[in-house]
């Protein structure tokens, strides 16, 4: 099999691996060096800066020892299989990077042989490419669950991420769909890999010149949604965990796809839940930046989360109590608990209120969403809709407001 063969089976089987964001990397080029990491993201992401960037996203190989349920890869698939050797994978990103394709590499692997095996593969990837091709591009490495210690150490000083893949919610359901995995293998690693970055990050605060730092853009993990009966509540608590617990940079979650025959482990599906894994999303949101609590969101009596709302939107509707917020008076975490209001605006009204009472036409200018949050501000007392409507009435005013929105936006595209 030629290395263009290859990569068309590898790259596509790495299609599944979900990661979406900046690099959060400070690695800077050195001379004679190739790259840099400073301001880069992955995979068609968006950098802070507003700036587009790609990686090469793919497997070292789509052999694997196991058999997930879930997986396209498993062992007992009857698919096209190929291998990467080292050189390959290192000469695929330093010869893409010069044509300038890529901004760095995504790399991950089924297990072949076993977890120490696959990963002494990785690192040797990582390694060649840093110390030899002198390449100082963004790299993030898919850990393997249950390689040693000794080698994730060795190669945190090399990426710039490292991330191990929960995939399954609960110890439960990932031993059905994921036989030959388990909780240890997949927890040992992401608490060994948040504690060595908090204690790097503690010896770079105490002596400076130490050259490398260890995983500096931080680890991240993927919840697959949908292919186990775990709640939206389930799945939340277990994020807000990860981040207060685990030192985790970002959980993304991956709707489920039936890639695979039809296996009586799995729920029978037309469709991916794509709107599930958009109010996830939205969630994690919520908890990262806007100071929100799991039940501030979702609660175990009402375990999923509303498809039709977002989930601030939610909150607001079931805590109608708390509202209207008076814009010229309420707190900086009142503003955001108020649908329509950002964190940007929230601070813009903060800072504008200082000099004048504001109104309504101002919270248009400084970038208020006003047909979500008119029903839950007032401005000097004064309010744009009724202060008695119920959270049934405001919502299906809002439905219907984005709705003809919708409807308008796709009138004007058939007149174009």
């Amino acid at each position: 099999m030629n290395l263009e063969e290859k990569l068309k089976i590898l790259s596509a089987a790495a299609k599944y691996d979900v990661s979406c964001s900046s690099s959060g990397s400070s690695r800077l080029n050195k001379e004679n060096g190739l790259g840099n990491a400073k301001a880069c993201g992955i995979c068609h992401s968006f950098t802070d800066d507003g700036r587009c960037i790609s990686l090469l996203k793919i497997l070292f190989t789509n052999y694997c020892i196991y058999d997930c349920a879930y997986c396209i890869n498993r062992k007992s698939n009857d698919i096209p299989r190929a291998s990467f050797t080292v050189e390959e994978v290192v000469d695929l990103t330093i010869n893409f990077y010069r044509r300038n394709y890529i901004e760095g590499l995504f790399l991950s692997s089924g297990i072949i042989k076993n977890p120490d095996y696959t990963m002494e593969k990785l690192f040797s990837v990582v390694k060649k490419l840093r110390e030899e091709n002198n390449f100082n591009g963004y790299i993030h490495l898919k850990a393997i669950p249950g390689a040693s210690e000794f080698l994730l150490k060795m190669v945190g000083y090399y990426v710039d991420r490292l991330s191990v893949n929960i995939e399954i919610p609960s110890e439960e359901n990932l031993k059905l769909l994921a036989p030959d995995k388990n909780k240890e293998n997949i927890f040992k690693p992401i608490e060994f890999i948040g504690e060595n970055i908090f204690l790097d990050k503690v010896e770079h605060k105490n002596f400076k010149k130490k050259d490398k730092k260890f995983v500096p853009a931080g680890q991240s993990t993927q919840l697959i949604v949908g292919a186990s009966p775990e709640s939206d509540y389930k799945i939340l608590k277990l994020t807000d965990y990860l981040y207060k617990h685990k030192n985790m940079k970002r959980v993304y979650y991956s709707a489920f796809i039936p890639v695979n025959e039809y296996d009586k482990r799995l729920p029978v599906i037309n469709k991916p839940p794509l709107k599930r894994e958009n109010r996830l999303y939205q969630a994690d949101w919520l908890l990262r930046f806007y100071k929100f609590n799991v039940e501030d969101i979702i609660s175990e009596k009402n375990p999923f989360l509303d498809e039709d709302i977002d989930p601030k939107l939610c909150f607001a509707l079931r805590n109608l109590h708390l509202f209207p917020v008076e814009i010229n008076k309420a707190s900086y975490e009142m503003l955001l608990r108020v649908p329509g209001i950002g964190i940007k605006s929230a601070q813009r009204i903060i800072a504008a209120r200082k000099y004048r009472s504001l109104k309504f036409e101002d919270l248009k200018k400084i970038g208020v969403v006003l047909k979500r949050a008119k029903f839950f501000i007032t401005c000097d007392g004064k309010a744009i809709e009724k202060k008695d409507l119920d959270g049934i009435s405001i919502k299906n005013k809002i439905l219907l407001e984005d709705k003809s929105n919708i409807l308008e936006e796709k009138s004007l595209f058939d007149i174009v």
